[in-house]
Order: structure tokens, then sequence, then C-alpha cells
């Protein structure tokens, strides 16, 4: 029963990072009027929030998934996170910024995702009695 809680909560927390994240990046002025009243409206600051808040909601997705696994879980976070944040600095680039940020972003996002393709790939290859050890 315990653990079923658990995961109910998982869920609900996932879906409170996950709806207002893909809010305020998809939809940043609705989102703005809304829930963030803070003025001045900044349009690639509410796109950062929302990549980020992406990138928590889905590591609390991949929780479920993943639960004996923390660093697949933590890797999933951080590559949709800096994925959702390097799509920001590309639609943002007219803003600010430096004209390498979409590149640099897009790098690291590149570098996350590699890093957990081989991470699962390696828990993938390992027999079930070692993956309860790591």
């Amino acid at each position: 029963m315990t653990q079923k809680v658990g995961r109910v909560l998982i869920v609900v927390g996932a879906i409170a990072f996950l709806l207002p994240g893909t809010w305020a990046f998809l939809w940043p002025h609705s989102f703005h009027k809304h829930v963030a009243m803070f003025d001045p409206f900044n349009l690639h600051l509410l796109h950062d929030v929302g990549a980020f808040q992406i990138g928590i909601g889905a590591a609390l997705v991949a929780a479920l998934a993943w639960h004996d696994d923390a660093l697949s879980v933590a890797l999933l976070g951080a590559t949709t996170g800096a994925l959702v944040h390097a799509i920001s600095h590309v639609i943002d680039r007219s803003l600010g910024g430096r004209p390498s940020d979409p590149w640099t972003m897009s790098v690291l996002a590149i570098l996350l995702g590699a890093a957990l393709v081989l991470r699962r790939s390696a828990r993938q290859a390992r027999p079930a009695s070692a993956q309860a050890d790591k």
C-alpha cells in the first residue's frame, strides 16, 4: 500500500511540474497573465522556467520506470531540461544572449542524451542479478 501511495504522489508531482512547465514554455503570454504576474514580461525567462520544470517532471516520470537506477533518472531529467532549454535559446536568439548560446546548449543536450543512451545500454546488457547491485 505504501508503494502505491508513493507512486501516486510521484505522478501528482510530475503533473505539477509538467503542466505549468509546458504552459510556460508553449504559451508564455498566457502563463504570465494567469500565473506569473510579475512585470515586466520576459519571454525568454518564461521559456527557461518552462524548460526546467519540464525536465523535473520528466525525471519524476522516469523515477517510476527506473526506480532502481538513480543515474538514469537524473540523466533523463537533465537531458530533457537541457534539450528544451536549447530549443528556448534557438527560438529566442533574437532577444539577446550570445550567438553561440543555441549551439552550446544543444551540444550539452546531445552529450547528456548520449550519456543516457550509454547508461541504459549498459544496464540492459548486464544480467538481472548484477543490476540489483548498482
